[in-house]
């Protein structure tokens, strides 16, 4: 039971973070999507577009210093260009959804609208989950993370000495 319970634990906190950060992303997002549809004459899917933008810089914030802060920090332009093309392909999945439903069958009420653009975060979810841990967020080798420990400690020094009570 030992690795393999490890592993599955680990895979849970990973699932429960992103769940957080995207969790919240989703609010900011519906949030931004009904404000602006409020306040402005766009179409709806226009206004779904910028409300996912929003999210996306939401989003990232939370993925990179709290679900993903241990991942590899190396390549940090890197990092940011996979990120903003798999949440562009996810922001195509979300809103074509949303497009679908409105000119494809004519379901644009308010909530109508909420409702497939909350579908289509849905969908998008399980592709953004996907790609950000397989290609973006990837976590550092075991051995390579064990190494950058070691060298962190003999820069350190070693350890204070306790002392002694006489």
């Amino acid at each position: 039971m030992g690795s393999g319970t490890s592993g599955l634990q680990r895979l849970v906190r990973e699932i429960a973070k992103f769940g957080a950060v995207g969790g919240a992303g989703v609010l900011v997002n519906l949030g931004v999507f009904n404000v602006v549809r409020h306040v402005t004459d766009l179409q709806v899917v226009r206004a779904s577009v910028i409300a996912t933008a929003v999210s996306i810089v939401f989003n990232y914030v939370g993925f990179r210093y709290f679900t993903y802060r241990d991942a590899d920090k190396n390549g940090r332009t890197r990092e940011l260009t996979l990120f903003l093309l798999f949440s562009l392909v996810g922001l195509v999945i979300e809103n074509g959804v949303l497009y679908a439903a409105t000119y494809g069958f004519g379901w644009d009420t308010p909530l109508q609208s909420n409702i497939f653009k909350f579908l289509g975060i849905g969908v998008a979810t399980l592709f953004r989950f996907w790609s950000y841990r397989t290609w973006v967020f990837r976590a550092l080798p075991a051995g390579e993370a064990v190494a950058d420990a070691q060298a962190l400690l003999e820069q350190a020094g070693p350890p204070p000495r306790p002392r002694q009570r006489v």
